[in-house]
């Protein structure tokens, strides 16, 4: 198997131990709140175009997290997000007086919504950061930054994954644990969930 094919994976493998952990002892699956069917329904996912360079990387690796078979799914979902990335630079050489490295620094404000409605089932922000080093050529500084992109896009993929399958596994408010699976997969959207994480590489 490729590494490309293990990735998606081996992050749904991730996704179910950190809400396993995250269930305070409980022994339920995190995804039997949707009758065990949670990779159904984050395939079930469209992801908004996202603008800029770092959005079509966001964008393409998150519908690779969500949907690693390729598998065509009637979209009952919609993940809207909004980008905002700035570049800090860390150090500077004394003796030349130039930026000797640089940190893109993005956050991304996102929101899930049933594919009918503009009422959130959740939203959050999620925020990565990632370092390059810079020399006096121009054009490898360019290649190190856009490297630097895709290494935030993917960890910004691989925490917005985890926070739309924590939202899509909550069972609605007022549902006991017998009938979460029938209620989560009804009409009714899940109740509104914000989130903030963050990452730095």
């Amino acid at each position: 198997m490729s590494s490309s094919k293990a990735r998606p994976a081996m992050l749904r493998a991730s996704l179910l131990g950190l809400m396993l952990l995250g269930l305070g002892g409980c022994l339920q699956p995190m995804y039997s709140s949707l009758g065990g069917n949670l990779g159904a329904e984050l395939r079930a996912i469209k992801v908004e175009p996202v603008p800029d360079r770092l959005g079509h990387y966001l964008h393409d690796q998150l519908i690779t997290n969500l949907n690693g078979t390729g598998e065509s799914v009637a979209p009952k979902y919609r993940l809207v997000l909004t980008t905002h990335e700035y570049v800090q630079t860390a150090l500077v050489d004394t003796t030349t007086q130039r930026p000797v490295s640089g940190t893109v620094i993005t956050n991304v404000d996102w929101k899930l919504l049933p594919v009918d409605s503009e009422r959130p089932i959740a939203a959050g922000t999620v925020t990565s950061s990632a370092s390059y080093d810079r020399s006096e050529q121009r054009y490898a500084n360019i290649a190190a930054s856009h490297d630097a992109e895709i290494r935030d896009a993917r960890t910004l993929a691989d925490q917005l994954t985890t926070r739309v399958a924590a939202a899509l596994a909550r069972p609605p408010q007022g549902s006991s644990e017998n009938d979460a699976g029938t209620n989560a997969l009804s009409a009714a959207a899940p109740p509104h969930v914000t989130t903030n994480d963050s990452d730095v590489q």
